[in-house]
């Protein structure tokens, strides 16, 4: 093993030089070291040059398309537990968490350099995945092995290019798309951006590729494993659900195709797939059991996932708990009440005057997301205190939140007790099979043709893990959605998502495809504020607000900071700005809408 990767190693460095090499250079082939010429025989070379995709992609930064945990003291950047501060799921308000807030807030600016914190568009860097495997692809022919061997690494490579350009795409519209080996005087470097729909369809052509030519099984156990053809089935569902929302609410040519594939897609995986929906029939622990433990082996709802282990890659992100601030009220109220009704419709919803109220008669889901006063010694919270939680921002010791709504779906003590800083192992959930269903769905209802099968095959299958009551075609229409402009369906179709997705990552695309950015300008609360809870929380620094719905007051986390008043220009905010550095070096990139 070491011997091959030094071999790859080799062959990396000098497939990345051949822009600055002569011609009578590149004719001297090594004689006892391996090179271009030498390399591509077997199939165990294609897997091993493969390889660096995923090493790559280990790189949450650079290469967020497998987000997972980035490494070390820096965790809170590139983690898919801390995204949905970016949108209305979560409040931060610890300064490491800046860039979130900023988005957040509409207070985004054009970075000057690409590869920072907080700067998606990557520069060379990010671009390093895409030369890789367009030099795979131009040399995986060289092999003499079988074609339908040879295609299994094919692709692979053009899974990770799809899912990288639908990345770029989504995050800044049309892009500089590339599928071939570049040299220092490619007019490609310099050339315009290629309009997104053109690129969507080279994605989609890679997608297909891959779901046709990929292994349902490689042999390796899954543990975590190659992507494999399931894979590379949720991940095209997951895309093309994207791309044609965006289309159906942005504008864009035939959305109902792309939904089409999404729901084949989904479909696919789900009938013929070897997953399933992690259920041992314990409502009260089985949504947030498998978040929270070290080995997801043989987990049937664990598609992919990336080990984290001491001495070979670590992070921070338990830690980081305390800086993502709490969940929100907005985000807790979206909780049904055990008789499937929103609170806004059933007579079991008892109000928020106390946060133990706030779970009485809920989808169990919320007690598993959001820490319950009672469960503190259940979780260990806090490495096991012995505090009262909530605590709130200002109180002396513990674990404090800016809400009063502590997030413990993933919380693992056993990860942070008696370990150092920047050590800690939580495994990254990069697929689960419980989005499919979610994909499965809201594809079908878009496209205007969903079944109480559908329904049943899907959202269903999620209530049951939790003993809540099924979905119907009709639902009622929950009044704060009443003025979105889609059915009372597919208002629950949304809402199911967010609830059973939360902090894994999805919340702020989403809003963005549904193009409801709007909805970013609702300020972000957290417990009620009355007599008992001034009493209660002795010591804590917040502000608050009325809220003149129903005359309560609430925290509010951001008001009389730099976040206060959040807007969203529905002309500039739903593409991000391509940074000035990127733009001094290729000026025919041309900037997005709002932000010159």
């Amino acid at each position: 093993m070491k011997k091959q990767l030094n071999k790859l190693r080799f062959l990396l460095v000098s497939l990345f030089m051949l822009g600055a090499c002569n011609d009578d250079f590149l004719e001297r082939y090594p004689l006892d070291e391996v090179s271009n010429e030498t390399f591509w025989n077997t199939a165990n070379d294609l897997a091993t040059y493969n390889n660096f995709f995923y090493h790559l992609t280990q790189n949450d930064v650079n290469f967020p398309i497998m987000l997972g945990h980035h490494e070390g003291f820096d965790s809170q950047v590139a983690s898919y537990l801390m995204v949905d501060g970016y949108a209305d799921n979560l409040a931060p308000n610890h300064q490491r968490h800046t860039p979130f807030m900023q988005v957040r807030a509409g207070k985004q600016i054009v970075p000057t350099s690409s590869s920072g914190i907080g700067n998606q568009w990557y520069g060379f860097r990010g671009w390093d995945l895409v030369r890789a495997i367009n030099v795979g692809l131009a040399n995986y022919g060289r092999a003499n092995i079988a074609d339908n061997v040879r295609n299994r690494y094919v692709g692979e490579a053009r899974l990770f290019r799809g899912w990288f350009y639908h990345h770029i795409v989504k995050m800044f519209g049309d892009a500089p798309y590339v599928d071939r080996e570049l040299n220092i005087d490619s007019e490609e470097l310099f050339a315009e951006r290629m309009p997104r729909e053109e690129v969507m369809d080279k994605v989609l052509e890679d997608l297909n590729f891959a779901t046709t030519h990929l292994p349902n099984d490689w042999g390796d156990g899954n543990e975590p494993g190659r992507l494999n053809r399931w894979a590379a089935l949720l991940i095209k569902s997951r895309v093309c659900l994207f791309e044609g929302t965006w289309r159906k609410y942005h504008g864009g040519s035939n959305p109902n195709m792309w939904l089409q594939e999404a729901a084949n897609a989904a479909k696919d995986l789900m009938d013929n797939g070897p997953y399933g929906i992690y259920n041992t029939g314990n409502p009260a622990s089985d949504y947030n059991s498998y978040h929270r433990i070290l080995d997801v082996s043989g987990n049937p709802e664990v598609m992919v996932w990336r080990k984290y282990a001491l001495g070979i890659r670590t992070n921070h992100v338990q830690n980081y708990y305390s800086y993502s601030g709490g969940a929100t009220r907005n985000f807790v109220e979206d909780y049904l009440c055990t008789d499937g009704l929103p609170i806004t419709l059933s007579d079991q919803y008892v109000g928020d005057d106390r946060i133990e109220d706030v779970f009485v008669n809920r989808d169990p889901r919320l007690r598993q997301t959001v820490l319950h006063p009672d469960d503190s010694e259940f979780y260990k919270y806090h490495v096991a205190d012995g505090r009262a939680y909530p605590r709130i921002q200002g109180q002396p010791g513990g674990r404090t939140s800016s809400t009063g709504y502590h997030v413990i779906k993933h919380y693992n003590a056993d990860d942070m007790i008696g370990k150092a800083f920047n050590v800690a192992e939580h495994p990254a959930i990069i697929l689960r099979y419980a989005e499919a269903l979610l994909n499965y769905a809201e594809a079908k209802a878009e496209l205007g043709e969903i079944t109480q099968s559908d329904l049943d095959m899907s959202i269903n299958q999620l209530r049951d893990r939790v003993g809540m009551p099924h979905l119907g075609l009709n639902p009622p229409m929950d009044p704060r959605y009443a003025n979105d402009g889609i059915s009372s369906l597919l208002v629950e179709i949304r809402r199911e998502r967010r609830i059973e997705l939360f902090g894994e990552g999805f919340r702020y695309d989403d809003l963005r495809r549904w193009k409801q950015g709007k909805k970013l300008e609702n300020p972000d609360m957290g417990i009620q504020w009355n007599a008992e809870a001034q009493a209660r929380y002795t010591g804590a620094i917040i502000h608050t607000s009325v809220d003149p719905a129903n005359g309560k007051t609430y925290i509010d986390v951001y008001k009389n900071t730099d976040w206060a008043n959040p807007t969203f220009d529905e002309n500039r905010d739903y593409l991000w700005p391509i940074p000035l550095n990127d733009l001094a070096q290729n000026p025919n990139l041309g900037q997005n809408p709002g932000w010159d």
